[in-house]
């Protein structure tokens, strides 16, 4: 099992700790807070792979990633779409320093560039599945996760994950893939 895969159907996964660079927002997804954040991201993970490779330790840029969370009872896809919280965040290996990431985000002009820490999590035994199509279809893999977890005897332990393999910008439903994860325990 690796980070960057799920099978299509949902399966119990397991995953240890993770490092990377994070920024926490609140907002709707593609919104202007949102989009701000990515924005800020990426304009520190471009310097920090520059840092890497005169370090001798090249890297990759990493698929972007979202854990999204509500403040309200009501079930998540009910609550307004500009009241969801996440945190973004791209996965870098343990060879990349949090001192490289200080060094990255002081180079980065971008205004909300101070706001991107270097984070660590971890997700423990979850639930995933890869989700193909577009955002707005992923409640139907996410229904069967749930199945899957009732089957199971499992409820939801921490915040939603996905992973976005294909580029955030992709419209064509056919060639998009996300990676859906629930952390969970015994219910």
């Amino acid at each position: 099992m690796t980070w960057y895969s799920a099978a299509d159907t949902p399966e119990l996964a397991e995953f240890g700790p993770v490092r990377g660079l994070a920024v926490t927002g609140r907002g709707e997804p593609g919104g202007q807070a949102h989009t701000t954040s990515v924005e800020a991201l990426y304009s520190v993970a471009g310097p920090l792979l520059g840092i890497a490779a005169a370090q001798g330790a090249p890297i990759q840029m990493p698929p972007l990633e979202g854990r999204w969370w509500t403040e309200d009872d009501r079930p998540p896809l009910e609550v307004p779409r500009d009241q969801w919280w996440w945190h973004l965040f791209l996965r870098l290996p343990d060879t990349v320093s949090e001192s490289w990431a200080d060094q990255a985000r002081q180079v980065s002009s971008h205004p909300a560039a101070p706001r991107v820490q270097f984070a660590a999590f971890t997700t423990g035994t979850c639930v995933q599945a890869m989700h193909h199509g577009s955002y707005s279809e992923e409640p139907r893999t996410l229904a069967l996760m749930a199945a899957f977890m009732e089957r199971s005897g499992l409820v939801m332990n921490g915040l939603h994950h996905e992973i976005y393999l294909s580029d955030p910008a992709e419209t064509d439903p056919a060639l998009m893939r996300t990676v859906l994860r629930h952390p969970v325990r015994a219910a």
